[in-house]
């Protein structure tokens, strides 16, 4: 479970404490709720429908897991929670065992002996939760257990993660959430929740509908995720780009890399792991038995980076993966955020870094067009894909772009790339005319009959640098008055060019070739009424001096999530060491255990009695009762230890 509240004060229940805040207080050991989270977790306890849009990181899970335990409480029975994967039911449950919270999933890991005991503790009311996926909720054995809890009064609540799958417009659609319109139907007066971390207009109604959803309240958080740093480079050999970006801002972190394709997947995780990086490939043309030992040590081991497809990802609450980078274009600013959010999730500080160029623009556009789907949804994706493009080659800054795609208005935030380091731009109107009107005389040329009426960038870019090729000579190009006249502009920025014409909407790519063609806004650049100021490009390595951060850290000094001196350092890395057996004990990841966050607190404050370690934020009452006085020892030191040390012996543990 993420770290998604704020540090406070004493987690101990107080006697007017209401029942979700004794809840909050003595299971997650947390004294506040934040942002929205009280006002939905008061509104679904109350019996209320809601649709909850909340950044990932920020606390969903904790939306439904205390109305949850709350309702149980009052006898209101167990909630079922829709998940849509297995890695995510088994990190969940195994965080709520940690908290004493009784939980159990129904998936295919299970053996039969193993199902038929879940579903005793289910029918006996035992449990609070029950994770389970769409398509065995929708079988009839299942439906009619829930029947039965139902007329019973012990169903609590449903909750439907992950809800942007319900929508054709989502970036993740699953055909088997469709089904869950019967839990409305069959069900009533079982609150619902549904929950996402991103969803558009059209994917938002798209929930409304499909989930009958038109009487619950929408909840929308802030999609702003403050700790993380987006940083958008050019292609310039791709993989030295990334493995500087991973020695200099981020060796020996956890992080995940995206790549379009399998072949690419694989290539890169053999190349980085040649390199020295401890990087491991995943994606879904793997054997399942090496997909999951590979997320298994990225969940489990420190510094491990799984390079995967999209298929990697959703559901997975490791809350330090320090890095998401993307080496090719994800489809839409949807995904993109999706994507770069399951970095920082503990709120400490992570890096979103992308690399593309004018390939990924082109091979985008073709995957729409080339896609079965109707003319209205390839509208509808060109549109994203050029907004996320527009974010891309913004001049200003990128949180800014980012979150009012979500509607969402801000002021520059000083922490991505563009506000850290204010890019170049360069009057580009003179440079951008010349490649227009090239492409215009390969129509009139085409429509002489001479040839095709359009081509590719390459084919443009031999024109405009006056190279003469076989191609050029063929079709008698080098007679255009367009030859060589872009000489003295060089390849790559004539890429640049060209890429960020496209993403202006002054360029478009059509048929099966992807050729270069004028759009209607092309017509007022060429006549000079419409001036084109483009940024430089560049790919300048961010060293200390430019954006603050240091750069070249190893694993072996990596400071602590909090400031620490030497003496709390010491402590830190202790408990660290002490939490990795127990979770090793416990086959959990240690994060589920304690956050780095919630030890590196124990470090600097140093509780000395068991009410003092209560007070830590992240430490609820099973984990005071579990592993309170093994932390106080470990916080004391050895015998003898000198207090300059930060290990001296506390004689009160004796």
């Amino acid at each position: 479970m993420a770290a998604v509240l704020e540090p406070s004060s004493a987690p101990v229940s107080t006697p007017a404490a209401t029942p979700v805040q004794r809840v909050l207080e003595e299971i997650f050991g947390y004294a506040s709720f934040r942002g929205a989270q009280r006002e939905i977790v008061d509104h679904v306890c109350a019996g209320g429908d809601a649709l909850v849009l909340m950044p990932t990181g920020g606390g969903k899970s904790l939306c439904y897991q205390v109305p949850a335990i709350a309702r149980h409480r009052a006898g209101q029975g167990v909630a079922i929670v829709v998940s849509p994967l297995i890695a995510l039911m088994h990190d969940q449950v195994g965080a709520l065992d940690e908290l004493g919270v009784p939980a159990a999933f129904l998936n295919s890991s299970l053996d039969a002996d193993e199902a038929r005991q879940v579903e005793r503790e289910l029918m006996a009311g035992r449990l609070n939760l029950l994770y389970a996926a769409p398509e065995r909720i929708l079988t009839p054995r299942f439906t009619g257990m829930l029947e039965s809890l139902h007329e019973r009064g012990l169903l609590s609540l449903f909750a439907i993660d992950e809800a942007h799958c319900v929508s054709q417009w989502g970036h993740d659609f699953r055909e088997e959430y469709l089904g869950l319109s019967m839990l409305h139907e069959r069900f009533p007066g079982v609150p619902r929740v549904a929950l996402t971390a991103t969803a558009d207009d059209h994917t938002r109604a798209d929930i409304v509908e499909r989930l009958k959803l038109e009487d619950a309240r929408l909840f929308v958080a802030s999609f702003d995720r403050p700790n993380i740093r987006y940083t958008i480079v050019e292609k310039d050999e791709p993989k030295k780009q990334l493995l500087r970006f991973i020695r200099d801002e981020h060796e020996g972190d956890a992080g995940v890399v995206y790549c379009q394709s399998r072949k690419k997947v694989e290539e890169t995780a053999t190349w980085l792991a040649a390199e020295g990086i401890n990087a491991l490939p995943y994606h879904a043309g793997l054997d399942a038995d090496v997909r999951r030992r590979h997320q298994d040590r990225f969940l489990r081991e420190d510094g491990v980076v799984v390079v995967a497809t999209i298929a990697f990802g959703m559901g997975i609450d490791k809350p330090d993966v320090r890095f998401v980078a993307h080496l090719d274009l994800p489809k839409n600013i949807e995904s993109y955020y999706q994507e770069t959010g399951r970095g920082g999730r503990d709120g400490l500080p992570a890096d979103a870094w992308m690399a593309y160029g004018l390939a990924d623009v082109v091979n985008q556009r073709r995957m729409i067009d080339e896609s079965e789907a109707g003319e209205d949804f390839k509208r509808l994706q060109r549109g994203k894909l050029d907004a996320l493009l527009a974010l891309a080659e913004a001049h200003d800054c990128r949180r800014v772009r980012l979150l009012a795609y979500f509607g969402e208005h801000s002021a520059p935030c000083g922490n991505c790339d563009n506000c850290l380091n204010e890019p170049e731009t360069w009057d580009a109107t003179e440079a951008a005319r010349k490649a227009l009107s090239c492409i215009y005389r390969f129509r009139q040329a085409g429509e002489g009959g001479k040839g095709p009426r359009s081509f590719g960038a390459g084919h443009l870019l031999d024109v405009l640098r006056g190279k003469r090729t076989d191609k050029v000579a063929q079709f008698g190009h080098e007679q255009l008055s367009t030859f060589g006249i872009g000489a003295d502009v060089s390849e790559a920025q004539w890429r640049s060019v060209l890429r960020q014409l496209i993403a202006l909407g002054h360029l478009c790519t059509e048929g099966e070739y992807n050729t270069l063609a004028l759009t209607d806004s092309a017509r007022d650049v060429l006549r000079g009424a419409v001036p084109v100021r483009l940024r430089v490009a560049t790919d300048a390595p961010r060293g200390k001096g430019k954006t603050g951060r240091s750069t070249g850290r190893g694993s072996a000094d990596k400071p602590p999530p909090l400031p620490l001196d030497k003496a709390a350092t010491v402590r830190f890395n202790a408990l660290k060491a002490w939490r990795a057996e127990i979770a090793a004990e416990h086959n959990l990841p240690a994060y589920i255990v304690f956050h780095d966050a919630t030890l590196a607190e124990m470090a600097r404050e140093r509780p000395a009695t068991l009410d003092d370690l209560a007070g830590i934020s992240g430490v609820g009452a099973k984990k005071l009762e579990a592993y309170g006085r093994e932390i106080l020892r470990l916080l004391a030191g050895p015998r003898g230890a000198h207090d300059d040390a930060g290990l001296a012996h506390d004689p009160h543990l004796d």
